[in-house]
């Protein structure tokens, strides 16, 4: 009789099931109508209506899961921030666990050293911000003076009037953007508050889901149905390592983006190199467009302290990081780690951005990702095991 060696999961604790793949089901044999007035039928027009109303029922359950998703979103995006934090944190706490530290000292002490990363950055950048700020403030009123005396005497020739009218449309278009895209992400939180119930929810959820992720996880499979757990589990388990390597490769570019202009900006002795350099890593986890629009912002701060010279020479720097990013970093790292098309992120960031604000941005290419590896996972065949096997788990039964 043939046996299927199934080697031990070393994550899994002693008390835990593995789940094995259920023996294949047989295929069911059946007409392809149910009764003599469906074969008057054409065959195209009753699969076009079998699509359309699995279509219909899948449209109602999603348009409802996002209803609910937006009526609960207080409590849904601390969870989501909790989930790639769990991602990104979780390889340090396997780290620990294999020098034989107990599961909540590993968990506590990753927790509390990414909490101080996090803040000893955050206080360096707005220290150095607030130093600043007078300077940067005065400069950038004489950089607008400027623009305003070119745009006057330059090749546009604009009235004093005209100039006026644009500087007034663009501060519109820049407020009526903001909000847009803020007011989503901010609704829910617009109190203290809620927001230091956000705050505490992240990080209970994340000290959660480092420790317990595995059991949690387990706990839901075993809802569902006998024959759908093993399908369920490999394809959640598929899932959680995309959104890891996601999120680590996501991390790995940033920091080249934010090292590549940081460096520009201080050879060019641009003032706020370091939270220049810090806002371009936070915002490359935008994909393709939030590194853009830092990079962006430190050619502006270039351009009214040094002038157009030195501008001009960090947007060359800025254009040069994101065309490695582009054609090196992003095929070699991130290709790796998540095979998506680049207008499936460009819409999902879109959407994103509708549904929620900076946050959908944030989160959308993740969840496509997950979303992509979760279902080509489901959609394959069952392994064919043969009907004398016998399955051995970790426990040799």
């Amino acid at each position: 009789m043939a046996r299927i060696e199934r080697p031990p999961d070393p994550e899994l604790e002693e008390d835990e099931e593995q789940f094995v793949p259920p023996p294949p089901e047989p295929a069911v044999v059946h007409g392809s109508t149910n009764s003599l007035d469906d074969a008057d039928v054409p065959h195209s027009l009753r699969i076009s209506a079998a699509w359309s109303w699995r279509l219909i029922v899948v449209g109602c359950i999603g348009y409802v899961g996002l209803r609910f998703i937006g009526m609960v979103s207080v409590v849904v995006i601390p969870l989501a921030i909790a989930l790639l934090l769990t991602a990104l944190l979780g390889p340090a706490v396997g780290w620990l666990l294999r020098l034989r530290l107990p599961r909540s000292l590993a968990t506590f002490l990753v927790l509390i050293c990414g909490l101080g990363a996090v803040a000893g950055t955050l206080t360096l950048v707005v220290n150095q911000f607030i130093d600043g700020l007078p300077q940067l403030t005065e400069k950038a009123s004489a950089g607008v003076r400027q623009i305003q005396d070119w745009a006057r005497t330059g090749p546009l020739h604009l009235s004093d009037h005209q100039v006026d009218q644009a500087i007034d449309s663009a501060q519109n278009w820049i407020n009526d953007n903001t909000s847009s895209l803020t007011s989503t992400g901010i609704s829910t939180a617009t109190t203290v508050f809620e927001l230091l119930t956000g705050l505490l929810l992240v990080l209970f959820s994340t000290f959660f889901f480092l420790r317990d992720g595995r059991k949690i996880w387990r706990f839901i499979v075993r809802l569902f149905p006998v024959n759908a757990r093993w399908s369920l589990a490999d394809a959640g388990d598929a899932s959680w390592a995309t959104l890891g390597a996601y999120v680590r490769a996501t991390v790995l570019v940033a920091f080249i983006d934010a090292l590549g202009i940081g460096l520009a900006l201080v050879l060019l002795d641009v003032q706020f190199p370091f939270p220049l350099a810090a806002l371009v890593f936070l915002g490359a986890f935008v994909p393709i467009v939030g590194a853009s629009v830092s990079g962006a912002v430190a050619v502006l701060v270039a351009l009214v302290t040094k002038g157009w010279v030195v501008a001009l020479i960090t947007l060359g720097a800025v254009i040069l990081v994101q065309q490695i990013e582009g054609h090196v970093l992003q095929p070699l790292i991130m290709g790796r780690a998540v095979a998506l098309h680049p207008l499936a992120v460009i819409i999902g960031i879109a959407c994103g951005v509708v549904l929620a604000g900076i946050i959908g941005a944030l989160v959308a290419v993740p969840l496509i990702a997950v979303l992509n590896t979760g279902i080509r996972r489901l959609s394959r065949r069952r392994p064919e095991i043969p009907p004398d096997a016998v399955v051995v788990t970790a426990g040799g039964e």
